[in-house]
């Protein structure tokens, strides 16, 4: 789950451009997104936060070129230079915004600290997968298993007689 490397961000890498605001996108119907949202307010941050639901229209206008599908799927933060940060990196960027956890950031932002680092992501989308309401009986077929993820579990009545495309 590395972050997304554009071209703006390897320019911004390059000329050592200085992030002076992130934006993370979250989950305004996820208590564990919220309760995180809530958390990162509180926190001293050195680089300022702006906490915005994900797919909402404030995002959409803020990043129309995002894909907000993938956004929504798994924290993603954008650096004021046009950086994407998606999953571990997401949560190492948004520590090193905090005060107290700058030192924490830069120790997990290695090669060993980031498999912690995805293991935390992926154990709080188990958590996340976990809160969602199954799907109405005969809805899309597709049902979230925590313990497999997303299963395609029966086709829908319009793929019945074969003539299903998908």
């Amino acid at each position: 789950m590395a972050a997304t490397v554009t071209p703006a961000d390897r320019d911004a890498a390059l000329r050592r451009v200085p992030v002076r605001r992130l934006t993370v996108l979250y989950d305004a119907h996820c208590s564990l997104c919220v309760f995180v949202r809530n958390w990162l307010v509180r926190q001293r941050q050195l680089v300022p936060l702006d906490l915005v639901p994900v797919g909402s229209d404030e995002a959409r206008r803020r990043f129309p070129e995002l894909d907000h599908a993938a956004a929504h799927e798994e924290i993603t933060v954008v650096g004021d230079a046009g950086q994407v940060y998606r999953g571990a990196s997401a949560w190492v960027v948004c520590l090193w915004a905090l005060s107290s956890y700058r030192p924490l950031a830069h120790r997990i932002s290695t090669p060993s600290g980031m498999r912690f680092a995805r293991g935390a992501v992926l154990a709080a989308a188990k958590y996340r997968g976990a809160q969602w309401p199954a799907p109405a009986a005969g809805a899309s077929g597709w049902t979230y298993l925590p313990s497999r993820g997303w299963t395609y579990v029966t086709a829908p009545a319009a793929c019945d007689g074969g003539d299903c495309d998908a």
